[in-house]
């Protein structure tokens, strides 16, 4: 199956853990990502002003690039470029006004957008196309004895018509763990936010709020969490550090995307999981199992 792959800015910079070990897993379940021969930034945040057209350039250019590559879906990783990608096509699929000043913008240089891409993430496609029992035949090191928690954020499940899963009661991660061998614990803040751009303007907030949701996963005794969006893993993970300097009580947990696990479970090489990305030591859960 080959499929036209957008991987935005992070996934080529502090996010390529997460690219190296999808694409690793992908082609083992026999999924070849082509990535769009040109691309540029998705746009960072779908725009919340109705007005404003112009901070939708970005996504759909990113569309009609799928479209000169001869495809008709692009599948994404992260979080946040789905959300981008997802909104700004819906909102020209439903108006057709919206659509065409798009295109009137972009004449002199591309070809018109019809509003026919179709955005996933990768997580349907698991879920979807390949299904949990494919993913089980290629678990050759089973996660047995592991617990985590899953955490989607704000991305995947907001708003609801970009939604991939239910929006009060995703399965979808809990299902793929599940199929590695893992134990997986009904987490009440998996759908939080994990502080988004405040870390920024008010880094407090994400410090404390890095703090509740790492420290409930610790309290329930999980070797680590689980999530697919690069900013929610900078906040969650690199910034464990200002939560122990803040609060010295504090105990660390890891932090990995969910294709690492993936990665692990299919006994795949060590050097696909990015490891030494992560501020939050990763290995020791997996070493203590014999798993690495």
């Amino acid at each position: 199956m080959k499929i036209s792959y957008f991987p935005g800015c992070t996934l080529k910079t502090t996010a390529k853990n997460f690219e190296t070990s999808a694409i690793a897993v992908a082609d083992k379940l026999g999924i070849e990502f082509v990535e769009l021969s040109r691309w540029n930034c998705c746009g960072t945040v779908y725009s919340l002003t109705s007005d404003d057209l112009m901070h939708q350039l970005a996504p759909i250019r990113n569309l009609v690039r799928v479209e000169e590559d001869k495809f008709d879906r692009v599948v994404t990783l992260c979080s946040m470029c789905y959300n981008t990608l997802k909104r700004a096509n819906l909102m020209v699929q439903r108006d057709k006004e919206k659509l065409d000043k798009i295109n009137d913008f972009m004449y002199k240089e591309d070809i018109n957008y019809d509003g026919k891409v179709k955005v996933v993430h990768f997580l349907e496609i698991l879920r979807d196309e390949i299904g949990w029992d494919k993913i089980k035949e290629n678990v050759k090191k089973p996660l047995k004895g592991m617990k985590f928690v899953s955490y989607y954020g704000c991305l995947l499940l907001r708003p609801p018509e970009a939604a991939i899963d239910d929006v009060e009661n995703p399965e979808v991660m809990a299902n793929l763990l599940s199929a590695l061998g893992a134990e997986v614990i009904d987490f009440p803040y998996q759908t939080e936010c994990c502080g988004a751009y405040q870390s920024i303007g008010n880094p407090d907030i994400v410090i404390n709020r890095t703090k509740e949701i790492i420290g409930l996963s610790k309290d329930m005794g999980v070797d680590g969490l689980v999530l697919s969006c690069p900013l929610c893993d900078y906040n969650l993970d690199a910034k464990q550090k200002d939560v122990m300097a803040k609060y010295p009580g504090f105990h660390p947990l890891p932090v990995y995307y969910f294709t690492q696990l993936m990665a692990i479970a299919f006994g795949l090489p060590e050097d696909v999981m990015g490891f030494k990305y992560h501020y939050v030591e990763p290995e020791r859960p997996f070493k203590e199992k014999g798993l690495l």
